[in-house]
């Protein structure tokens, strides 16, 4: 019992080192409130994250987008061959631009790179691995990139659905 109280506390002091104060209200913010992680998120997310599942809470964030975009086109695909296919810049199922400039057909490119590179670097070892520890800071670091995803759906007039 001694043993469990001691990581509880390891993890509730460094949960502190993530929340800043807000300098009018004195409030703590939490860690997804300063970084603005994206609000969509289902709430497991934010549990797994508090509770020091860090590796398992981009898992899941990484999961809901996975599910968001084969929702959005209406494809059985998962993962890479899901947002190659999606996000093609020839001829896209979700269009993020017009594609109507070189540089909109490079924007639109470019986020096909971003959505099925992060589900193969990120997302993928976290599901086929079981030894990965990642730190409050790399959870973050990786939430953000799937809120800013996210956030390029909602851009383009793509509606998220709330978990």
């Amino acid at each position: 019992m001694d043993k469990l109280f001691k990581y509880f506390e390891k993890i509730a002091r460094n949960t502190i080192k993530y929340s800043s104060a807000d300098s009018e209200s004195n409030e703590i913010q939490h860690p997804f409130e300063y970084r603005n992680i994206h609000p969509s998120l289902p709430k497991i997310v934010c549990k797994l994250f508090d509770d020091g599942h860090y590796a398992q809470a981009t898992f899941e964030a990484f999961k809901y987008i996975d599910k968001e975009v084969a929702r959005l086109s209406k494809s059985k695909e998962n993962g890479f061959k899901l947002m190659m296919i999606v996000f093609s810049e020839s001829s896209p199922i979700l269009k993020l631009t017009p594609c109507s400039t070189a540089s909109e057909t490079d924007e639109q490119k470019g986020f096909q790179f971003l959505f099925a590179g992060s589900v193969m670097a990120i997302r993928n070892p976290r599901g086929h691995e079981y030894d990965i520890r990642d730190s409050p800071d790399e959870c973050l670091d990786h939430l953000a990139l799937v809120s800013t995803l996210l956030r390029r759906l909602e851009a383009a007039g793509f509606s998220l659905s709330q978990p």
